[in-house]
């Protein structure tokens, strides 16, 4: 994975709630079983029409958003546990999705491709939907070592929850194998010791 600190980018609303990971990647791209191509059916069904025109209403597709931020409404990744919207996504080039409430399986599976969940009280969220709303180059700053989420500018900011253990991973770009890697000599030296 690629290691993050901090992070400093303009956002993608979608100010929608209940987002399940069908709608994230629809189950008809799962067929694949390594990452790529992903990101091209993020939202496929949101994104496009029937016919395969752009639904040019969809924010992914107003040129007037961007960024490697997703903001995204109440209780996002609920539904099935399909690692592959964490690939989708992560795909498409986010590398932050800040919703005032995660489903506990899409949390653990962007933190493990490297896709960092921001919870937020649903105040802060309204506070950004209006912020960017209003000005679509408002950048947002994400510092993972000091948890903090803010608003360029703007005095408005909110501490984040993270596990010590995945938080240590993002930034060094670990996953769970390169942190047991890392650790050999302390787990080799435990092993000695309690033998």
């Amino acid at each position: 994975m690629e290691a993050f600190k901090k992070l400093n980018s303009t956002a993608v609303p979608i100010q929608i709630e209940n987002i399940d990971t069908d709608q994230i990647i629809p189950a008809r791209f799962l067929k694949a079983t390594d990452r790529k191509g992903f990101g091209d059916n993020v939202f496929r069904d949101w994104r496009y029409h029937k016919d395969g025109s752009e639904n040019q209403a969809f924010p992914l597709n107003n040129p007037t958003f961007s960024g490697q931020i997703l903001v995204a409404g109440n209780n996002f990744g609920c539904g099935s546990s399909r690692e592959h919207a964490a690939w989708a996504l992560t795909g498409y080039g986010f590398k932050v999705i800040i919703s005032s409430f995660f489903a506990d399986i899409f949390k653990g599976n962007a933190l493990n491709n490297g896709l960092l969940p921001i919870q937020v009280s649903e105040a802060f969220l309204e506070i950004l939907f209006e912020e960017i709303q209003k000005n679509p180059n408002t950048h947002l700053h994400v510092d993972l070592e000091k948890q903090t989420l803010s608003i360029e500018g703007s005095d408005r900011f909110e501490t984040f929850e993270i596990s010590a253990y995945k938080k240590q991973c993002m930034i060094n770009g670990y996953d769970d194998i390169d942190y047991l890697v890392n650790n050999r000599d302390k787990i080799i030296a435990f092993e000695k010791k309690n033998s």
